[in-house]
């Protein structure tokens, strides 16, 4: 499987190494949980978007029909 380094300050890995204590789950596990979240939240975000501004141009474009 492909993989990524990233680079941490000593506080963000630290404060990355005490929540994954606190979860129970390895550092590597919960960065790449975080990062699987957030690109499919933004993936969610813009199919949102996408669908409020096809509901909001629909009237429109059925007047110009």
């Amino acid at each position: 499987m492909p993989g990524l380094n990233v680079r941490f300050t000593e506080e963000e890995l630290e404060a990355l190494r005490e929540r994954a204590d606190s979860e129970g789950v390895s550092m590597q596990s919960l960065a790449h949980d975080a990062v699987v979240r957030a690109v499919s939240e933004r993936s969610r975000l813009f199919e949102d978007a996408a669908a409020h501004v096809l509901d909001v141009s629909d009237e429109l474009n059925r007047r110009l029909a």
